[in-house]
């Protein structure tokens, strides 16, 4: 694996391997001294062009977690924001010795085009891309974020599959994904990754939030939440952000009025209590509360939110270490 650029370009045991690995970067997080010396000596440039809390901090972290050096760079206060084309920043990223680049991007098919111009180094010598989001295309290490933390709450717990699931795929689990699907990189990213690992997924939102073409996605749909809940009962619901921004012409285009949408797709107490006991609730980020998801709902004890971004350090350490050190603990040292 020489990048990582969506979520649909991993088999299932690519999957499976780098959610066991995250899992043994976890487990380091509970130690005294949380840094390995894995990727002592590499450069890790975080190359964002859209704004972002959560997945930049992530990647910083878990970038200085094993041990890297870490470039950020905004465009945003850059030469970008003179003109520079993207290709005049790969190029200068190059030149400045960068081993991996973290790339968020406007536009959908940005990270592929690093990752295969040849701007960021040679065929033979390539300089690793990992997508941490593209338009509304791709966001692949949120998906595994999301899988990571579904397998460790609802896979191992019992029938003696393993601690926390290690090595076992979501045979079985039903996965609801409700909202924004039209503008959601996370969705797309969830029902590639989640078909592989063997999940099934329900889609839920209306009909003017689904894309044209969702009827060849590997997914079912529905426009009924409350149907959804009480007559597929699914083991994990995720509720998406309503994206105003992405909505041209307005959210009036898409939505009746927020308080109508709220009403029939948002995740409400009342809701919440017509899940099964087992499951739980999540969510990528940030969160509109009152919206798509109420307090009660997001605060709740089925609520894995908080925990999803914990999860998503792990599972960054577990890329950027099966990526750059190729697993081999001959250019590592041992976890």
């Amino acid at each position: 694996m020489r990048h990582l650029l969506s979520a649909a370009d991993l088999s299932r045991e690519d999957a499976i391997r780098l959610l066991d690995t995250a899992a043994q970067m976890a487990a380091t997080q509970s130690r005294e001294i949380k840094k390995l010396p894995t990727l002592r000596g590499r450069t890790v440039v975080n190359l964002f062009f859209e704004d972002s809390t959560r997945t930049r901090i992530s990647f910083e972290t878990a970038a200085k977690r094993l041990s890297a050096d870490v470039i950020n760079f905004s465009a945003k206060g850059s030469s970008v924001s003179k003109g520079e084309s993207l290709k005049d920043t790969a190029l200068t990223l190059h030149s400045m010795g960068a081993d991996a680049v973290v790339v968020r991007h406007w536009a959908s098919g940005a990270p592929y085009q690093l990752a295969h111009s040849g701007w960021l180094g040679t065929v033979d010598s390539p300089v690793a891309v990992l997508n941490a989001g593209d338009g509304t295309h791709q966001h692949p290490t949120q998906a595994l974020l999301d899988a990571f933390t579904i397998r460790r709450h609802l896979v191992g717990r019992a029938g003696g599959a393993g601690r926390d699931g290690v090595g076992k795929d979501l045979t079985g689990l039903k996965v609801a994904i409700v909202g924004d699907v039209l503008h959601s990189r996370v969705a797309r990213s969830n029902v590639n990754l989640l078909h592989t690992l063997g999940a099934e997924v329900t889609l839920v939102a209306p009909p003017t939030l689904l894309p044209v073409g969702v009827e060849s996605w590997t997914c079912a749909t529905s426009y009924d939440l409350d149907a959804t809940l009480t007559g597929w009962c699914p083991d994990a619901v995720m509720m998406l952000r309503v994206q105003r921004e992405r909505m041209s012409g307005g959210s009036g285009a898409f939505l009746p009025s927020p308080q109508e949408y709220s009403r029939r797709y948002g995740l409400d107490k009342r809701r919440l209590g017509a899940l099964p006991d087992h499951a739980i609730v999540m969510h990528p980020g940030p969160m509109n509360r009152g919206l798509e998801i109420s307090a009660q709902a997001a605060d709740s004890d089925r609520s894995v939110i908080v925990e999803q971004v914990a999860n998503g350090v792990a599972v960054r350490m577990a890329a950027l270490y099966l990526l750059l050190a190729g697993g081999s603990s001959a250019e590592g040292t041992s976890l």
